[in-house]
C-alpha cells in the first residue's frame, strides 16, 4: 500500500454517518482528514528505500513485497522481524495509534494459523480463511475488528431480546444475513475490511444464531458507521497536536440485514470452537499491542520529564520518584516483550505463536491510568492553561515572553510541550486514549478471573494440603 492508493480506497461509497449527516468524502472531510493523511504518509514510508526491508518482506508465494506485520512467523527471528517492523510504525504515531495496521494484521496472522481448527468443523472455512488471508495481505489492506455487542441491557439474554448481539437472520445458497449492531470498531471509517469475530460468550446451547465469524469490506451494502465526536478536527486542530493526527474514530456498525458471501464466513454455530479461537488468533496481537503500549509509554515519560525540566521541579525528589515510577514500566514492557520471544511455541498451525502474555493484559490495564495521572501531577495547570499559536503571534507575545517562559525554555516551546501534554491527558482525544487502555483488552475483570482460573497452582497447594495434614 501506498499514500495515494489508501487514500483513494476510501471513496468506495461506504456509508459513513457523522453528527446527523452522511459523509461523501471520507478522507476530504475535516474530521477524518488528518488521521487519513497521516496513514497515508506512514504507508508511503514502506516505499522509502531506509525503510523497505524493515517494513516489508518477500512473500514466497508470490515474490511481491508484503507488509511486514502479515509475515507468518515460524522462528524467533520471524517474530523478532514482525516486532521490528511494529516498532518502527508505533514509533512513528507516538504510541497513539492502537488500530495500526500492525496490530491488526497480526489477527489476520492468528486467523491464518487457526485455519486448520476452522477446517475441522467446515473444510470450506478453513479455506476461507487461508484465501482471505491471502488476499488482504497481498493488497496490504487496512483492518479492523468489530467486537462489542450493543450497551442496550445487559442484564438481558439475547436469545430473548435478539436485538441486544448481532445474530444470523438467514441462511442461503449464496451467503448468510446477519443483522444487528457492534460497537466499538475503533477505525471504521478509515478501514478497508472489518472482521467480526468475538462471539464466545454465546457457546451455550439455545444461542447458535449469535456465534459467528467473518470479514466485509466497509463498503458492503446494508452496512452503516456511525461515527462518534471527532478530537482535534479542524478550525483548532493547531492546538491538538496529537488528536490532529492519531484520531483513528470509533464507530457503531449497524447491520441491516446484510449479506455476508459464504467465502468469508469462517465459523458459524460453534461456541466452544470460537471460545478457543478467541485465544489463538490473539496471541500475536497481544504481544505487538505491548509494544504499542510500551512506545505511549515512552512518550507520556519524555513529556513528563521535559514538563519537569521547565518549570524547575525534575530534582525534586517526589517529582524523581513519579518519574522512576514511570520508568518502571517502560522497563517492565521490555521484560514481558522478551518473555513472549523467549517463550514463544509453536502452534498446530505451523507458526511460532509468543509465550502466553494473558497477565499482561490485566497490568496493562492497571497502569495506563497511573501514567496519565504522573504526567498530569507534574504539569499541574500549566497543563490547562496554555497560548495558542495565534495567541504567540499577537501583541500579547512580551507578556507571553516574560510571564510564560519555562526554565531554560522559550514560551513557544514551553506552550507546545505542555500541549503535547495536554493532548495526552487532558483534552477529549486524552481522556479517550486512557480509556482506550482500560478497555480495549477486555473486561479486567473477567481478565483476572481468568488468569486465576487457568494458572497452575498444583505443585503449591498439594504441599500446603500436605502441610496442614499434621500439627504443625
Amino acid at each position: 500500500m501506498d499514500g495515494k492508493r489508501y487514500l483513494d480506497s476510501l471513496d468506495d461509497g461506504r456509508e459513513v454517518w457523522l453528527d446527523g449527516e452522511r459523509v461523501s468524502d471520507v478522507a476530504g472531510h475535516p474530521a477524518f482528514r488528518g488521521a487519513a493523511r497521516e496513514l497515508a504518509r506512514q504507508f508511503d514510508l514502506q516505499h522509502h528505500p531506509d525503510h523497505r526491508d524493515l517494513l516489508t518482506w518477500e512473500s514466497p508465494r508470490t515474490g511481491n513485497r508484503l507488509a511486514q506485520s502479515y509475515r507468518p512467523p515460524r522462528s524467533v527471528a520471524d517474530l523478532r522481524a514482525v516486532r521490528r517492523g511494529a516498532e518502527f510504525w508505533f514509533r512513528e504515531s507516538w504510541g497513539q495509534h492502537g488500530r495500526s495496521p500492525a496490530f491488526m494484521a497480526t489477527i489476520l496472522v492468528g486467523l491464518y494459523d487457526f485455519r486448520n481448527r476452522l477446517a475441522a468443523a467446515r473444510p470450506e472455512f478453513g479455506a476461507n480463511a487461508e484465501r482471505y488471508y491471502t488476499h488482504v495481505a497481498e493488497n496490504d489492506l487496512v483492518l479492523t475488528h468489530a467486537l462489542g455487542d450493543p450497551q442496550i441491557d445487559r442484564s438481558a439474554d439475547p436469545v430473548e431480546h435478539p436485538d441486544n448481539a448481532l445474530r444470523i437472520v438467514a441462511e442461503r445458497p449464496d451467503g448468510i444475513v446477519v443483522r444487528g449492531a457492534k460497537q466499538l470498531t475503533t477505525l471504521a471509517p478509515l478501514a478497508n475490511e472489518v472482521l467480526v469475530y468475538l462471539s464466545a460468550s454465546f457457546a451455550r446451547r439455545g444461542a447458535e444464531r449469535f456465534v459467528v465469524w467473518f470479514a466485509l469490506p466497509l463498503a458492503t451494502p446494508g452496512l452503516r458507521i456511525l461515527c462518534r465526536e471527532p478530537f482535534g478536527a479542524a478550525p483548532y486542530g493547531h492546538a491538538h497536536p496529537f488528536a490532529a493526527r492519531f484520531d483513528e474514530q470509533d464507530a457503531m456498525l449497524f447491520f441491516e440485514d446484510v449479506l455476508v458471501p459464504w467465502d468469508r464466513v469462517f465459523l458459524l454455530h460453534d461456541g466452544a470452537l470460537a471460545l478457543e479461537g478467541l485465544r489463538r488468533i490473539t496471541a500475536w496481537s497481544a504481544y505487538i499491542g505491548l509494544v504499542r503500549y510500551r512506545e505511549r509509554l515512552r512518550t507520556l515519560l519524555a513529556v513528563a520529564t521535559l514538563a519537569a525540566d521547565s518549570i524547575g521541579v525534575a530534582a525534586f525528589r517526589n517529582i524523581q520518584e513519579d518519574l522512576g515510577e514511570l520508568t518502571s514500566f517502560v522497563r517492565v514492557l521490555d521484560h514481558f516483550i522478551a518473555a513472549g520471544e523467549a517463550d514463544a511455541r509453536p502452534t498446530d498451525g505451523g507458526l511460532l505463536a509468543p509465550g502466553d502474555l494473558a497477565a499482561t493484559a490485566v497490568w496493562a490495564a492497571e497502569t495506563s491510568g497511573r501514567a496519565v495521572q504522573i504526567l498530569r501531577r507534574i504539569g499541574g495547570s500549566g497543563v490547562l492553561m496554555q497560548p495558542t499559536e495565534r495567541d504567540l503571534a499577537s501583541e500579547l507575545r512580551p507578556q507571553l515572553d516574560r510571564y510564560m517562559r519555562g526554565r531554560d525554555i522559550g514560551a513557544a516551546e514551553k506552550s507546545r510541550l505542555f500541549r503535547l501534554a495536554w493532548d495526552l491527558v487532558g483534552d477529549g482525544f486524552g481522556q479517550r486514549q486512557d480509556l482506550y487502555e482500560f478497555v480495549h483488552r477486555g473486561d479486567l475483570a473477567r481478565n483476572r478471573i481468568n488468569l486465576f482460573l487457568r494458572h497452575d497452582q498444583e505443585d503449591v497447594l498439594g504441599r500446603v494440603r500436605e502441610l496442614i495434614s499434621r500439627p504443625l
